[in-house]
C-alpha cells in the first residue's frame, strides 16, 4: 500500500541525511520526496511517498516521531481529506503533424508549453497521479524525450493545517 507522509522538521542541515538514512537502514524504499521551507524559514515540509504494509508503516511513523529534528508527523492515509498534487516536465518531440495534437491534449489537461524548439515541446503539468499518468501514456505514442517529476505536496484540507 502506497503512502503519504509529511514531515515538518527544523530547517537546519543533515536533516535530511538522518531521514533517508533511517529508511535506507531498515530497508524500506522512498518512491518520492519533497523538501521545502514553511512560511516560517525555521522549519521544512518533507512529504514523502513510500509503500508497504500497516505495520511497516506504523514503524516508518514511529521511527521519523523519534528524530531529534522532527516536530510533527502528518500520515496522509485515505480516511484523511487532503489535497495532493505532482508537477512533471515533459520534453515530447513535435512534428508538423503532431503540433496540434499536443497543444489539444494540453488544452484538456490544463497544461502548458514553457519551452519550445524546432524539435520538441518541454511541457509542465501539475494534478493527481490518474491526470499525470493519463498525459503521459497519451504523449507516448508521440515520442517523449525525457520527464522530470517533482513528487508529492500534500496538505490538509480546511483549516487543519498550521504550518
Amino acid at each position: 500500500m502506497k503512502q503519504i507522509i509529511s514531515v515538518l522538521v527544523e530547517n537546519k542541515p543533515g536533516v535530511l541525511a538522518r531521514v533517508s538514512g533511517l529508511f535506507s537502514s531498515r530497508g524500506f524504499n522512498i518512491e518520492s520526496l519533497s523538501v521545502a521551507e514553511t512560511l516560517d524559514p525555521t522549519i521544512s515540509r518533507l512529504t514523502l511517498v513510500t509503500e508497504g504494509n500497516d505495520q511497516i508503516l506504523e514503524q516508518i511513523k514511529k521511527q521519523l516521531n523519534k528524530l531529534i529534528d522532527t516536530i510533527k508527523v502528518i500520515d496522509f492515509d485515505k480516511s484523511k481529506d487532503y489535497v495532493a498534487r505532482e508537477m512533471v516536465l515533459i520534453k515530447v518531440n513535435v512534428t508538423e503533424k503532431t503540433r496540434s495534437e499536443i497543444l489539444s491534449i494540453l488544452e484538456i489537461f490544463r497544461g502548458k508549453v514553457v519551452d519550445v524548439s524546432i524539435d520538441s515541446y518541454t511541457i509542465e503539468v501539475t494534478g493527481d497521479d490518474n491526470k499525470i499518468q493519463a498525459i503521459l501514456d497519451l504523449f507516448k505514442p508521440l515520442g517523449i524525450k525525457e520527464i522530470a517529476r517533482t513528487g508529492k505536496a500534500a496538505l490538509l484540507r480546511g483549516s487543519k493545517n498550521k504550518k
